[in-house]
């Protein structure tokens, strides 16, 4: 293919922001703060998950880098465990992400049909007519090439970064300092070493949420122009952006909510955005929310139909979902199938925010044992490519701090919510039969 129809660098820097930027931000840190109860926590956690998160972004841009190829997320499990492990992982959040994709478009609908709609359409069906909408324009735009879906990745991002800096800004603004309305220090006095660990365990749940998506990036694989330089360096900056801004706009909500006020609040972005615009506040966190949710959406729908190209490669899905447009780089079935699954979430939203539930489990399952594929790829390198160079002390400890961290959040949010455990390993365990029937049956199809 040619290298117009590839991501540049640029791109891929805005694909990164984009993966990770969803909705997070602007809803979870409530989550941390209820949690935290103090300042320092609060803090502690954001800086550490920043860190830990880089470090995962570090060692999933060698992975990248060292096997480019479409579908990366997928396949790195074939190619170090085994494919029946890789569909074990992936089966689940193939289904999750077009629910929670679906999910998010609600969440925007909801937002923005207050300025858009009439007041006839303020109601479910206007929500589902603008959903919809949404997902029908976004799939227009990537049917037509990679190109038009990347610069309209590139246009949402930027347009959200700079409505963030504008939330940022609100530091600088004259406003009344927070007012205490909770027992937040007093409930402290009494907390044992052991409480603040637990504490900063319980908010690495809601800040790993957040920080989460980056990994999706090598599913691009030589789509990328120069993968081997351009995915890691993507990467590099995308998440020391995201970093930036998120500590940034955290640092704000607390100036001007404080630690309680972050706790109680009912619409963060909203209170943050009335200090700085004051009754328009809402109409500006509206758009904000919105663009956010049109970023997810398109992000999606570049990146899902990739993981499809790679189960069917390993014969567990209709060689279809391999055929590409050689002219727009667009897998124009495989497209069409994850729109489709968009539109039919969209009337079994509610249903499916339970399953949600559950998934957490096999994508903490999924990032642990994905970044340990970087000491199999490395040690691979050296057996097939004769490679002797020395592993630097930091390349081995990054990826080792993010693994060891991200089993403590796994851990942490099994503990929480205990009476999701046994559906999550089930339907984990339950993709190990169902890879050999779909096998199987492609097999005896020919398809």
């Amino acid at each position: 293919m040619s290298a117009k129809n590839k991501l540049n660098l640029f791109d891929t820097t805005m694909l990164v922001v984009s993966l990770i930027i969803g909705m997070g931000i602007f809803r979870n840190p409530v989550e941390v703060a209820k949690s935290a109860q103090s300042p320092s926590i609060f803090f502690l956690a954001w800086i550490l998950g920043g860190v830990v998160s880089f470090f995962g972004g570090l060692t999933y841009a060698e992975i990248g880098s060292r096997y480019a190829v479409k579908g990366g997320f997928y396949k790195i499990f074939s190619y170090c465990y085994h494919p029946a492990f890789a569909f074990m992982v992936n089966w689940m959040l193939v289904i999750s992400n077009a629910g929670a994709t679906s999910i998010v478009a609600i969440v925007g609908a909801e937002y923005i049909n207050p300025i858009i709609m009439p007041a006839s359409l303020q109601n479910p069906m206007g929500i589902k007519i603008t959903s919809i909408s949404t997902i029908v324009i976004l799939y227009i735009i990537n049917f037509v090439g990679i190109r038009l879906s990347a610069q309209t990745q590139n246009l949402l991002s930027m347009i959200k970064m700079v409505l963030m800096a504008l939330l940022i800004l609100t530091i600088f603004a004259g406003h009344p300092a927070p007012v205490s309305h909770t027992n937040f220090a007093i409930s402290q006095e009494a907390w044992q070493f052991t409480d603040y660990l637990k504490a900063l365990a319980v908010s690495f749940i809601p800040i790993f949420f957040t920080y989460g998506g980056y990994q999706q990036t090598i599913n691009f694989g030589t789509d990328i122009e120069n993968p081997v330089r351009n995915t890691p360096k993507g990467i590099f900056i995308g998440c020391s952006l995201v970093m930036f801004l998120y500590l940034a706009i955290n640092f704000a909500y607390y100036k001007v909510l404080g630690i309680e006020g972050i706790a109680q609040s009912k619409s963060l972005t909203a209170d943050l955005a009335k200090v700085f615009f004051g009754e328009i506040g809402f109409k500006f966190t509206s758009v904000l929310l919105f663009i956010s949710v049109l970023t997810f959406v398109n992000s999606a729908m570049l990146t899902n139909p990739r993981v499809y190209f790679a189960m069917a490669e390993d014969g567990v899905l209709p060689q279809v979902f391999k055929k590409q447009n050689d002219k727009s780089q667009v897998q124009e079935f495989a497209l069409t199938v994850f729109a489709s699954f968009l539109v039919l979430f969209l009337f079994f939203a509610d249903s499916f925010k339970e399953l949600l539930n559950y998934v957490m489990f096999c994508d903490s399952v999924g990032m642990i044992t994905s970044a340990a594929t970087i000491f199999l790829l490395r040690k691979k390198s050296q057996e097939i490519l004769g490679e002797t160079y020395t592993i630097g002390f930091g390349k081995v400890l990054f990826p080792v701090i993010f693994i060891m961290i991200y089993t403590i959040v796994a851990i942490s949010s099994l503990v929480e919510n205990k009476e999701n455990l046994p559906t999550a390993i089930g339907l984990f365990l339950g993709g190990l039969p169902l890879y050999y029937i779909l096998k199987k049956a492609m097999d005896n199809l020919k398809i």
